[in-house]
């Protein structure tokens, strides 16, 4: 394994430009999100899950060039969330529909999650798919997503996203 890199490190400076709010709209679904800077400079994805019209879940992803991410095994996030439980999502191919998944609590202070590679389980729509877990060899998009069954208001800020 060699020294950690950055996927994204949120500052005053930074763009949200490329990170996009995915709800459950796109099925008919009530949810509402939006992902912005707040004055110190972390992304915040914050929002309302709404089970009308069968909906439940909101979810923002960052995508990038594919990166070769084989020298690393494991996401470091620092965040702070708001005891609520999340799902960390990645892809390693945007042709793929499935993503890799790993569950998270949130403690409602400021922490260090660590997700390792090898415990990222693939997934479609809720479903877990009869798939070998996430390889650990590319790596095009980063995502997270609430959906809880219920109906529930959530905020989660992040400061930095790296691979070690």
């Amino acid at each position: 394994m060699v020294n950690g890199i950055i996927l994204f490190d949120f500052n005053r400076g930074s763009t949200t430009e490329n990170w996009n709010v995915i709800n459950d709209v796109v099925m008919g679904g009530r949810s509402e999100a939006d992902f912005s800077l707040n004055s110190e400079g972390y992304g915040v994805f914050s929002g309302q899950v709404s089970l009308e019209n069968y909906g439940g879940f909101s979810s923002v992803r960052y995508r990038f060039e594919s990166i070769d991410v084989i020298k690393y095994e494991k996401v470091v996030l620092k965040l702070k969330g708001d005891g609520k439980r999340y799902q960390f999502r990645l892809k390693s191919d945007l042709n793929n529909a499935h993503s890799y998944v790993k569950y998270f609590q949130t403690s409602g202070e400021w922490e260090t999650i660590e997700i390792d590679f090898e415990d990222m389980f693939p997934q479609f729509r809720g479903r877990v798919l009869d798939m070998p877990n996430f390889s650990g060899e590319k790596m095009c998009e980063v995502a997270f997503l609430i959906a809880n069954k219920k109906a529930e208001k959530f905020r989660l800020e992040i400061d930095k996203i790296s691979l070690r």
